[in-house]
């Protein structure tokens, strides 16, 4: 897991050809304008998802863990917390291979996330995202999926 400003990614361009041609997809692409929904970038190796929402509270959450994409998660406006942990620590449920979503119970650590920043989930980090911090507004959030080469 990586969490950081979106400043600079540049720092992470070489982690991977898929994670830099995601990041060039985030600089050309403002996040805070871009529609919400889904935007292709190259098929199912790498596009991105919109969303807006209100966070929910912690007790209203669920971990969650992919084994074929890597997760760039953008908060574009807003503030949430987004737990983590290593998969390891967690007990698995059922694996939903066409969504490529294991829901996982266990317990992590929280970090919070406001307009600016990122995180790189891997398919060995549970995460739980959208939890609510206090702050009182939608989050607009990019999730940028990038296949596991």
């Amino acid at each position: 897991m990586v969490c950081d400003l979106l400043e600079n990614a540049h720092l992470y361009r070489n982690l991977g050809p898929r994670i830099a041609a995601a990041f060039d997809f985030l600089e050309q692409n403002d996040p805070k304008s871009l529609a919400v929904g889904r935007h292709e970038i190259d098929g199912k190796a790498l596009y991105a998802q919109v969303s807006e929402y209100v966070p929910k509270a912690e007790t209203d959450g669920r971990w969650e863990a992919h084994q074929r994409y890597i997760d760039l998660q953008v908060v574009a406006n807003g503030v949430e917390r987004v737990g983590v942990a290593p998969i390891g620590r967690m007990i698995a449920g059922d694996y939903n291979a066409e969504k490529d979503l294991s829901w996982l119970t266990g317990a992590g650590d929280f970090l919070t996330l406001a307009a600016g920043q990122f995180m790189l989930l891997w398919p060995g980090d549970a995460h739980m995202p959208g939890i609510e911090t206090g702050f009182l507004g939608p989050v607009r959030k990019v999730v940028v999926k990038i296949a596991v080469e």
